[in-house]
């Protein structure tokens, strides 16, 4: 439920919810895709390759649906129970979620409906 050194390195497509902790580097060379990292103790800026990425808040929307239907689906397949009590506490749990995007998505993003990826209007 989390990772170690170079996480997310190279990525160029998918989404990934990590529940723990990452190693150092990640996200290095990021291009694609959008991950999600549960970061309540605030360490994720210490570990995340800020070159080709931005790490922002998780905003409500399209994005936060995304993510909690991605660990639904978790919780269901595994049992996991770190994913039950984030999904138990959801309200309190989301706002301890940062999104990384990698810079070269932002562009492509669709900016009228905030948060919803190109080509896909915001529900």
């Amino acid at each position: 439920e989390g990772c170690g050194a170079n996480g997310c390195e190279y990525m160029t497509g998918g989404t990934v919810a990590i529940l723990g902790e990452v190693g150092d580097n990640f996200a290095a060379g990021m291009t694609g895709g959008m991950a999600f990292v549960f970061d309540p103790e605030k360490l994720l800026p210490s570990h995340l390759n800020p070159d080709s990425v931005v790490a922002v808040a998780l905003r409500p929307g399209y994005w936060e649906e995304q993510l909690k239907a991605l660990i639904e689906e978790h919780a269901e397949r595994t049992g996991s129970a770190r994913a039950r009590d984030i999904l138990g506490n959801w309200d309190r749990a989301k706002s301890r979620f940062v999104q990384v995007c990698p810079k070269e998505l932002l562009a492509q993003l669709d900016v009228t409906s905030a948060d919803a990826p190109a080509g896909r209007a915001a529900e």
